[in-house]
């Protein structure tokens, strides 16, 4: 039986298989510190529907080849937006279009807003 990669593991094979598939826009956020649930959120884009199918099956063949047991996936019906979870690395596979709505990338890397007196 494989043991668990540790998070930095997954994080480059992930990385590897997004370029490989020709993944656009990647962006990876260090959640270590902010987040209990992760350590690593990855964000990117695939081109059409399709191709962010591709991607999220291509990813998540690859997490289970390494022995990462329990992976979470969600959107693959439609792939307007594919979750992978890995539990130590969270993948979000958007179209562009979707992407730009939901602008993940600004709300993990914003730093916390202070509250204003009144």
């Amino acid at each position: 039986m494989k043991a668990q990669p540790d998070a930095d593991k997954t994080l480059k094979l992930i990385l590897s298989r997004l370029d490989d598939m020709k993944a656009e826009e990647t962006v990876t956020i260090d959640l270590r510190g902010k987040s209990a649930f992760s350590d690593y959120m990855i964000v990117t884009t695939g081109r059409v529907n399709r191709h962010v199918g591709a991607i999220a099956e291509n990813v998540a063949k690859g997490l289970k080849e390494t022995g990462i047991k329990n992976i979470h996936i969600e959107g693959l019906p439609n792939c307007d937006w594919v979750l992978i979870d890995s539990g130590d690395v969270i993948v979000h596979v958007f179209r562009p279009e979707v992407r730009e709505f939901y602008n993940l990338e600004r709300l993990w890397t914003q730093g916390p807003v202070a509250a204003k007196a009144i």
